[in-house]
């Protein structure tokens, strides 16, 4: 990927671990000595809110900052999310999804209904705006590992793989930002995601 900068678009509900997947995905990528930016928004994270975060690597990046479809790949932790954001992407760009449903307080309220067929109309844009739709079921696989909690982790494995990273230093990263005491499972969770 020289002289290429490469954007990432991380989004989910509070409470999902996407700044997790985020430092996870940071740490593996200074692991193969890309200059890396990285901006966090979480403010909201603690009510349910949208938690992004934006990334860019290559061999020089100015700013961590990624304009309105410019993002190469969206990480969505819930469909929702993948579809606010969708406006983001650049044109043929990559979605990697979990297929997860989280509520928001409006709908939790009965003052908004979750939108139907969301799935449906994400795989409608595949092929043009979204050039490419990874649309899993990542909690059922976390779970899978014996974590629920880990479907962040998941989609972290399902993008490393997507980027090209090579397991082995994937691994390593997840080791090192990982506490130790939930390793075995994150680290199951990673490879099924990175199979998958």
């Amino acid at each position: 990927m020289p002289g290429k900068v490469t954007s990432v678009l991380m989004v989910g509900v509070g409470g999902q671990g996407i700044i997790l997947a985020s430092k996870i995905l940071a740490r593996i990528i200074q692991k193969q000595g890309f200059d890396l930016k990285i901006s966090e928004v979480h403010g909201m994270a603690q009510r349910g809110g949208s938690v992004v975060t934006h990334l860019r690597f290559g061999e020089s990046v100015s700013s961590p900052i990624i304009d309105a479809g410019q993002a190469d790949y969206i990480l969505a932790g819930e469909k929702l999310e993948a579809w606010r954001w969708l406006p983001m992407l650049r044109t043929g760009g990559t979605v990697v999804t979990s297929t997860q449903e989280i509520k928001p307080v409006p709908v939790i309220m009965g003052a908004q209904k979750y939108p139907a067929k969301i799935m449906a109309a994400l795989e409608q844009e595949a092929g043009g705006r979204v050039g490419s739709l990874v649309a899993l079921d990542a909690l059922a696989l976390a779970s899978a590992c014996g974590q629920p909690r880990a479907a962040n982790v998941v989609l972290s494995g399902v993008l490393s793989r997507l980027l090209g990273f090579p397991p082995e230093a994937c691994e390593e990263a997840v080791r090192e930002v990982v506490p130790p005491r939930f390793l075995a499972e994150n680290m199951r969770a990673f490879r099924a995601g990175y199979q998958y």
